[in-house]
């Protein structure tokens, strides 16, 4: 039984009765930097609410390169399991973890009973849908109209917004990887973000200048 505090997160979203089921009926896990939360053709039988990190949500195509989709923060779940859950389907996404994580995790029988019975969780997974859905469609219009170099700009200030930091410790080949890109393309382009003194290099660590 996990206790109320843990789920502070999540107290302006649901009434007293769902936090009270989720200390009940759900369990905790906590995950590594890198690690994978969920994967591609995994049976789903429990929805994750991040409490704390963030979360790196990914399609991969037919030879096996990655395409980031969306990030969960604190206070989300996410849309694309609520869904596999929803129609008995193993996911098409993998989630990754994008620093140390903390999840708990709701059965799958909950889920909908609690969709049925209680107005605060069902608003919390129809706005759950409704974000998940705006955000990939701005990836769409991102890769649909946007050049490498402001897609990679957006890319570095969305983590900004993400890590209230304007230091970010992260490699060429994690970027190029989120953008789905060569490591080549990418080092090319943050130098030339760094001419245009938007950002300043470091060894696995770029500081944002113009946000």
């Amino acid at each position: 039984m996990i206790s109320t505090e843990l789920l502070k997160p999540f107290n302006y979203l649901f009434d007293s009765e769902i936090i009270e089921n989720i200390t009940k009926v759900s369990f905790l896990r906590t995950y590594n930097k890198t690690d994978i939360i969920i994967d591609i053709g995994e049976e789903l039988n429990f929805i994750p609410l991040l409490i704390k990190g963030n979360i790196k949500v990914l399609r991969e195509d037919n030879i096996g390169d990655e395409l980031l989709l969306y990030v969960l923060e604190s206070g989300d779940t996410c849309a694309m399991s609520l869904t596999c859950c929803m129609s008995k389907s193993v996911s098409k996404i993998r989630a990754i973890a994008d620093e140390d994580v903390t999840v708990v995790m709701i059965p799958l029988e909950n889920m909908k009973l609690w969709f049925n019975s209680n107005e605060s969780w069902r608003n919390f997974i129809l706005q759950s849908y409704q974000i998940r859905f705006d955000e990939m469609l701005e990836t769409i219009d991102t890769l649909a109209f946007m050049k490498m170099d402001e897609r990679l700009f957006k890319h570095l200030t969305d983590k900004v917004k993400l890590s209230a930091s304007t230091d970010l410790e992260i490699t060429h080949q994690e970027i190029a990887e989120d953008l789905h890109t060569s490591r080549v393309v990418i080092s090319r382009l943050l130098k030339q973000l760094e001419k245009e003194r938007k950002i300043k290099l470091g060894r696995n660590k770029i500081k944002v200048l113009e946000f």
